[in-house]
């Protein structure tokens, strides 16, 4: 199964994850089939925090990729932003 989940970089104490598509198979920092975004939760004010490739998310869920809960609390917060640009 393929999955949509975080893939932890940076420092210690210093967190920045990727949002990857793997398989379920593959360990957390392991190998991956593509990076879709990012999520960097120490993000100064004016930074960006959160990046997600709305069009490379809505294929990989079209074709049955399973996002992780984080990853969909995280899909929810990206569209919030989203909207509230607009």
């Amino acid at each position: 199964m393929v999955v949509i989940r975080l893939s932890r970089g940076g420092a210690k104490a210093r967190p920045f994850y990727s949002i990857v598509v793997a398989d379920k198979r593959a360990r957390r920092d392991g190998s991956f089939i593509e990076r879709i975004g990012f999520y960097n939760p120490g993000a100064a004010q004016g930074e960006e925090g959160l990046r997600i490739a709305q069009d490379r998310l809505t294929h990989w869920l079209g074709v049955g990729a399973q996002p992780s809960l984080t990853v969909q609390r995280l899909i929810k917060q990206a569209a919030k932003a989203a909207v509230a640009a607009a």
